[in-house]
């Protein structure tokens, strides 16, 4: 399995299974693609995952990986490789917003935290603000 960075030509790929996942992409424009990673296996893509970059944070958003391919590493290889991209640019903690992966993020080292505590930054997001339900767990992980 290949970890590559999304390319603009990747755009209707990633918005089209996020969209079948049911997550956001209403925000999502093609510039965006540059804080999408893609996992490939033979060549082929079969998941992704993006990160929306504020001072020293980080809004880890979108991990999909395509139902053949689920349950063969691709998620944790995704989350692996945006953990370590956001370090290399100086990004101290993840947050994340779950309605039904707060088991899986629990076990990578993300833990549940209460929504008012989530910094200024990620709650002005329009993914925290509009696009994910109140209901939606906040999550967290120091890196």
């Amino acid at each position: 399995m290949n970890i590559r960075q999304a390319t603009t030509a990747d755009f209707e790929t990633v918005t089209g299974w996020l969209a079948a996942a049911r997550l956001p992409v209403a925000d999502l424009s093609i510039d965006d693609m540059q804080h999408f990673l893609l996992a490939e296996a033979d060549h082929v893509p079969v998941g992704t995952i993006g990160l929306e970059p504020f001072d020293g944070i980080g809004l880890l958003r979108s991990l999909v990986v395509v139902p053949h391919s689920q349950g063969g590493g691709a998620g944790r290889r995704l989350v692996a490789a945006l953990e370590r991209q956001a370090v290399t640019h100086g990004m101290r903690e993840l947050w994340l917003l779950t309605t039904d992966a707060d088991a899986y993020f629990t076990q990578l080292g993300y833990e549940a935290v209460r929504r008012e505590n989530a910094p200024e930054s990620i709650q002005q997001t329009t993914e925290f603000a509009k696009l994910c339900p109140a209901d939606a767990i906040v999550m967290c992980k120091r890196l």
